[in-house]
Protein backbone atom coordinates (compact mmCIF):
# COMPACT_ATOMS: atom_id res chain seq x y z
CA UNK A 1 0.00 0.00 0.00
CA UNK A 2 1.19 3.53 -0.80
CA UNK A 3 2.65 5.27 2.26
CA UNK A 4 0.03 7.98 1.86
CA UNK A 5 -2.73 5.49 2.68
CA UNK A 6 -2.84 5.87 6.44
CA UNK A 7 -5.79 3.52 7.08
CA UNK A 8 -4.47 -0.06 6.85
CA UNK A 9 -6.74 -2.46 4.88
CA UNK A 10 -8.41 -4.10 7.90
CA UNK A 11 -9.29 -0.76 9.50
CA UNK A 12 -10.35 0.73 6.17
CA UNK A 13 -12.68 -2.16 5.32
CA UNK A 14 -14.11 -2.26 8.83
CA UNK A 15 -14.92 1.46 8.68
CA UNK A 16 -16.58 1.01 5.28
CA UNK A 17 -18.60 -1.84 6.76
CA UNK A 18 -19.52 -0.01 9.99
CA UNK A 19 -20.27 3.66 9.32
CA UNK A 20 -23.29 2.87 7.07
CA UNK A 21 -24.74 0.74 9.89
CA UNK A 22 -24.54 3.69 12.30
CA UNK A 23 -26.42 6.03 9.97
CA UNK A 24 -30.00 5.32 8.75
CA UNK A 25 -29.86 7.50 5.65
CA UNK A 26 -27.34 8.46 3.00
CA UNK A 27 -27.55 12.12 4.04
CA UNK A 28 -26.78 10.96 7.59
CA UNK A 29 -23.65 9.21 6.30
CA UNK A 30 -22.48 12.40 4.57
CA UNK A 31 -23.28 14.42 7.70
CA UNK A 32 -21.27 11.95 9.84
CA UNK A 33 -18.25 12.33 7.56
CA UNK A 34 -18.45 16.11 7.31
CA UNK A 35 -18.87 16.32 11.08
CA UNK A 36 -15.59 14.44 11.49
CA UNK A 37 -13.83 17.17 9.50
CA UNK A 38 -13.67 15.55 6.06
CA UNK A 39 -13.00 18.35 3.52
CA UNK A 40 -16.01 19.37 1.43
CA UNK A 41 -14.25 18.50 -1.84
CA UNK A 42 -13.92 14.87 -0.70
CA UNK A 43 -17.65 14.68 -0.02
CA UNK A 44 -18.91 16.84 -2.90
CA UNK A 45 -19.11 14.14 -5.60
CA UNK A 46 -21.15 11.80 -3.40
CA UNK A 47 -23.37 14.69 -2.30
CA UNK A 48 -24.22 15.43 -5.93
CA UNK A 49 -25.01 11.78 -6.68
CA UNK A 50 -27.28 11.44 -3.64
CA UNK A 51 -29.21 14.58 -4.60
CA UNK A 52 -29.51 13.57 -8.25
CA UNK A 53 -30.53 9.94 -7.71
CA UNK A 54 -30.29 8.60 -4.17
CA UNK A 55 -30.95 5.04 -5.39
CA UNK A 56 -27.94 5.09 -7.71
CA UNK A 57 -25.45 4.60 -4.92
CA UNK A 58 -25.31 2.78 -1.59
CA UNK A 59 -24.23 4.03 1.82
CA UNK A 60 -21.28 1.61 1.66
CA UNK A 61 -20.15 3.00 -1.71
CA UNK A 62 -20.36 6.55 -0.33
CA UNK A 63 -18.14 5.73 2.65
CA UNK A 64 -15.60 3.84 0.52
CA UNK A 65 -15.29 6.69 -1.99
CA UNK A 66 -14.88 9.38 0.65
CA UNK A 67 -12.40 7.40 2.76
CA UNK A 68 -10.27 6.63 -0.31
CA UNK A 69 -10.07 10.35 -1.07
CA UNK A 70 -9.30 11.13 2.56
CA UNK A 71 -6.54 8.51 2.62
CA UNK A 72 -4.92 10.07 -0.43
CA UNK A 73 -4.49 13.33 1.47
CA UNK A 74 -1.63 11.80 3.45
CA UNK A 75 -0.68 13.83 6.50
CA UNK A 76 -3.12 16.58 5.57
CA UNK A 77 -6.00 14.18 6.24
CA UNK A 78 -4.66 12.88 9.53
CA UNK A 79 -7.00 14.93 11.73
CA UNK A 80 -10.26 13.83 10.04
CA UNK A 81 -9.08 10.20 9.86
CA UNK A 82 -8.43 10.16 13.58
CA UNK A 83 -11.75 11.85 14.30
CA UNK A 84 -13.64 9.25 12.26
CA UNK A 85 -11.97 6.45 14.21
CA UNK A 86 -12.77 8.22 17.48
CA UNK A 87 -16.43 8.75 16.61
CA UNK A 88 -16.93 5.15 15.54
CA UNK A 89 -15.16 3.66 18.57
CA UNK A 90 -17.06 5.92 20.98
CA UNK A 91 -20.46 5.42 19.28
CA UNK A 92 -23.15 4.58 21.85
CA UNK A 93 -26.55 5.54 20.40
CA UNK A 94 -27.34 2.26 18.63
CA UNK A 95 -31.05 2.97 19.02
CA UNK A 96 -30.63 5.37 16.08
CA UNK A 97 -29.60 2.47 13.81
CA UNK A 98 -31.96 0.32 11.85
CA UNK A 99 -33.16 -2.49 14.12
CA UNK A 100 -31.68 -5.21 11.89
CA UNK A 101 -28.28 -3.43 11.92
CA UNK A 102 -27.89 -2.99 15.70
CA UNK A 103 -26.15 -6.28 16.51
CA UNK A 104 -23.74 -6.10 13.59
CA UNK A 105 -23.03 -2.43 14.30
CA UNK A 106 -22.18 -3.21 17.95
CA UNK A 107 -19.97 -6.12 16.89
CA UNK A 108 -18.13 -4.00 14.31
CA UNK A 109 -17.60 -1.13 16.75
CA UNK A 110 -16.23 -3.62 19.27
CA UNK A 111 -13.89 -5.14 16.68
CA UNK A 112 -12.61 -1.73 15.66
CA UNK A 113 -12.06 -0.74 19.31
CA UNK A 114 -9.99 -3.89 19.90
CA UNK A 115 -7.88 -3.23 16.78
CA UNK A 116 -7.31 0.37 17.81
CA UNK A 117 -6.45 -0.56 21.39
CA UNK A 118 -4.03 -3.24 20.20
CA UNK A 119 -2.31 -0.89 17.81
CA UNK A 120 -2.29 1.92 20.36
CA UNK A 121 -0.62 -0.45 22.83
CA UNK A 122 1.89 -1.47 20.18
CA UNK A 123 2.47 2.19 19.37
CA UNK A 124 2.96 3.02 23.03
CA UNK A 125 5.42 0.15 23.40
CA UNK A 126 7.29 1.40 20.35
CA UNK A 127 7.29 4.92 21.71
CA UNK A 128 8.53 3.72 25.10
CA UNK A 129 11.23 1.65 23.44
CA UNK A 130 12.22 4.57 21.21
CA UNK A 131 12.23 6.89 24.24
CA UNK A 132 14.44 4.46 26.15
CA UNK A 133 16.78 4.14 23.16
CA UNK A 134 16.86 7.93 22.81
CA UNK A 135 17.68 8.27 26.51
CA UNK A 136 20.52 5.75 26.21
CA UNK A 137 21.81 7.51 23.09
CA UNK A 138 21.61 10.91 24.78
CA UNK A 139 23.45 9.58 27.83
CA UNK A 140 26.15 8.02 25.63
CA UNK A 141 26.44 11.27 23.66
CA UNK A 142 26.75 13.28 26.88
CA UNK A 143 29.40 10.87 28.18
CA UNK A 144 31.33 11.20 24.91
CA UNK A 145 31.15 14.98 25.14
CA UNK A 146 32.35 14.91 28.74
CA UNK A 147 35.18 12.55 27.81
CA UNK A 148 36.15 14.76 24.85
CA UNK A 149 36.15 17.86 27.05
CA UNK A 150 38.24 16.05 29.67
CA UNK A 151 40.75 14.98 26.99
CA UNK A 152 40.92 18.54 25.71
CA UNK A 153 41.67 19.88 29.19
CA UNK A 154 44.32 17.21 29.84
CA UNK A 155 46.05 17.97 26.53
CA UNK A 156 46.03 21.66 27.42
CA UNK A 157 47.63 20.86 30.81
CA UNK A 158 50.26 18.68 29.11
CA UNK A 159 51.20 21.46 26.69
CA UNK A 160 51.37 24.09 29.42
CA UNK A 161 53.42 21.81 31.67
CA UNK A 162 55.89 21.07 28.86
CA UNK A 163 56.27 24.81 28.26
CA UNK A 164 57.40 25.32 31.87
CA UNK A 165 60.60 23.35 31.23
CA UNK A 166 61.77 26.14 28.94
CA UNK A 167 61.39 28.91 31.52
CA UNK A 168 64.73 28.58 33.34
CA UNK A 169 65.25 32.35 33.09
CA UNK A 170 61.98 33.06 34.93
CA UNK A 171 61.94 30.79 38.01
CA UNK A 172 59.41 32.79 40.02
CA UNK A 173 56.96 33.05 37.13
CA UNK A 174 57.42 29.35 36.42
CA UNK A 175 56.72 28.40 40.03
CA UNK A 176 53.48 30.38 40.04
CA UNK A 177 52.34 28.96 36.71
CA UNK A 178 53.08 25.45 37.96
CA UNK A 179 50.39 25.87 40.63
CA UNK A 180 47.78 26.81 38.03
CA UNK A 181 48.75 23.99 35.68
CA UNK A 182 48.54 21.29 38.36
CA UNK A 183 45.30 22.67 39.81
CA UNK A 184 43.79 22.51 36.32
CA UNK A 185 45.00 18.90 36.06
CA UNK A 186 43.12 18.04 39.26
CA UNK A 187 40.00 19.77 37.93
CA UNK A 188 40.16 17.83 34.67
CA UNK A 189 39.84 14.61 36.67
CA UNK A 190 36.93 15.97 38.73
CA UNK A 191 38.96 16.37 41.92
CA UNK A 192 37.60 19.19 44.06
CA UNK A 193 40.07 22.07 44.11
CA UNK A 194 40.58 25.22 46.11
CA UNK A 195 43.39 27.18 44.56
CA UNK A 196 46.18 28.85 46.48
CA UNK A 197 45.00 30.90 49.40
CA UNK A 198 46.54 33.06 52.08
CA UNK A 199 45.66 33.17 55.77
CA UNK A 200 46.07 36.56 57.37
CA UNK A 201 46.63 37.48 60.99
CA UNK A 202 43.40 38.30 62.91
CA UNK A 203 44.50 41.92 63.30
CA UNK A 204 46.02 43.54 60.27
CA UNK A 205 46.93 42.40 56.78
CA UNK A 206 50.00 40.35 57.66
CA UNK A 207 50.05 37.03 55.77
CA UNK A 208 50.88 34.30 58.25
CA UNK A 209 50.36 31.32 55.95
CA UNK A 210 50.14 30.58 52.22
CA UNK A 211 49.03 27.26 50.75
CA UNK A 212 49.50 26.39 47.07
CA UNK A 213 46.25 24.44 46.82
CA UNK A 214 43.73 22.15 48.47
CA UNK A 215 42.15 19.06 46.94
CA UNK A 216 39.50 16.67 48.21
CA UNK A 217 40.20 13.13 47.08
CA UNK A 218 38.17 10.06 48.05
CA UNK A 219 36.76 11.68 51.17
CA UNK A 220 40.00 13.22 52.46
CA UNK A 221 41.33 16.77 52.28
CA UNK A 222 44.90 17.22 51.07
CA UNK A 223 46.98 20.37 51.43
CA UNK A 224 49.09 20.57 48.28
CA UNK A 225 52.57 22.06 48.02
CA UNK A 226 54.08 22.54 44.56
CA UNK A 227 57.79 23.31 44.22
CA UNK A 228 60.15 23.88 41.30
CA UNK A 229 63.63 23.86 42.80
CA UNK A 230 67.04 22.94 41.40
CA UNK A 231 68.10 20.56 44.18
CA UNK A 232 66.41 17.52 45.74
CA UNK A 233 63.72 18.37 48.30
CA UNK A 234 65.16 18.18 51.82
CA UNK A 235 63.76 18.28 55.34
CA UNK A 236 63.87 22.08 55.42
CA UNK A 237 61.78 22.25 52.24
CA UNK A 238 59.20 19.92 53.76
CA UNK A 239 59.15 21.57 57.17
CA UNK A 240 56.65 24.37 56.60
CA UNK A 241 54.26 22.04 54.81
CA UNK A 242 54.40 19.49 57.63
CA UNK A 243 53.64 22.27 60.13
CA UNK A 244 50.51 23.18 58.18
CA UNK A 245 49.34 19.58 58.38
CA UNK A 246 49.88 19.34 62.13
CA UNK A 247 48.01 22.63 62.59
CA UNK A 248 44.85 21.10 61.08
CA UNK A 249 42.90 18.09 62.27
CA UNK A 250 42.26 15.30 59.77
CA UNK A 251 44.09 16.71 56.75
CA UNK A 252 46.70 14.93 54.64
CA UNK A 253 49.58 16.25 52.58
CA UNK A 254 50.63 16.05 48.93
CA UNK A 255 54.01 17.45 47.91
CA UNK A 256 54.77 17.76 44.18
CA UNK A 257 58.27 18.71 43.07
CA UNK A 258 60.19 18.90 39.81
CA UNK A 259 63.20 17.40 41.62
CA UNK A 260 63.68 14.22 43.64
CA UNK A 261 63.43 13.89 47.44
CA UNK A 262 66.40 13.34 49.77
CA UNK A 263 66.54 10.22 51.91
CA UNK A 264 66.26 12.39 55.05
CA UNK A 265 63.07 14.08 53.74
CA UNK A 266 61.49 10.71 53.02
CA UNK A 267 62.55 9.42 56.47
CA UNK A 268 60.97 12.49 58.11
CA UNK A 269 57.64 11.67 56.43
CA UNK A 270 57.89 8.06 57.64
CA UNK A 271 58.59 9.24 61.21
CA UNK A 272 55.36 11.24 61.31
CA UNK A 273 53.29 8.78 59.25
CA UNK A 274 51.31 7.54 62.29
CA UNK A 275 49.92 11.04 62.74
CA UNK A 276 49.99 12.55 59.28
CA UNK A 277 49.88 11.01 55.83
CA UNK A 278 52.20 12.66 53.32
CA UNK A 279 52.44 11.52 49.67
CA UNK A 280 55.43 12.71 47.67
CA UNK A 281 55.26 13.06 43.88
CA UNK A 282 57.61 14.27 41.17
CA UNK A 283 56.75 16.16 38.02
CA UNK A 284 58.46 13.31 36.20
CA UNK A 285 55.58 11.08 37.28
CA UNK A 286 53.02 13.65 36.10
CA UNK A 287 54.74 14.08 32.74
CA UNK A 288 54.88 10.32 32.16
CA UNK A 289 51.24 9.97 33.19
CA UNK A 290 50.21 12.59 30.62
CA UNK A 291 52.37 11.07 27.89
CA UNK A 292 50.99 7.57 28.51
CA UNK A 293 47.42 8.93 28.94
CA UNK A 294 47.05 7.15 32.26
CA UNK A 295 44.58 7.96 35.04
CA UNK A 296 45.58 10.55 37.65
CA UNK A 297 43.10 9.16 40.16
CA UNK A 298 44.65 5.69 39.93
CA UNK A 299 48.11 7.17 40.41
CA UNK A 300 47.09 9.17 43.48
CA UNK A 301 45.27 6.18 44.94
CA UNK A 302 48.39 4.01 44.57
CA UNK A 303 50.65 6.64 46.11
CA UNK A 304 48.36 7.22 49.11
CA UNK A 305 47.96 3.48 49.65
CA UNK A 306 51.75 3.03 49.63
CA UNK A 307 52.19 5.93 52.07
CA UNK A 308 49.63 4.50 54.53
CA UNK A 309 50.03 0.72 54.26
CA UNK A 310 53.69 0.36 53.27
CA UNK A 311 54.95 3.55 54.95
CA UNK A 312 56.47 4.55 51.61
CA UNK A 313 55.66 8.25 51.19
CA UNK A 314 57.68 8.34 47.97
CA UNK A 315 56.38 5.52 45.82
CA UNK A 316 57.43 6.58 42.32
CA UNK A 317 55.09 5.46 39.54
CA UNK A 318 56.38 5.97 36.02
CA UNK A 319 54.39 3.30 34.15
Amino acid sequence: MDDRFHYPPDVFNLLVDTIPLLCKGKEDVLLFLRGAGVPNEDVAEMQVKVRADRKSISKFAIVRDVLEKLNKRGDAGLGPRREIIKRVVEFEHFSMCWENDVHKAKANVGDLARIVNHRDSFTRMNQQREAAQAEVAAKARAEREVAAEKSRKILDVRDRLNALFGMDAEPQKRGKQLEGVLNDLFRAYGILVREDFKRQAPAGSLIVEQIDGVVEFEGHIYLVEMKWISTPVGVSDLGSHMMRLFAREGVRGLFISNSDFTASAIAECVTHSNNKTMALCTLREIVMLLLDERDLIALLRSKVRAAILDKKPFHEILR
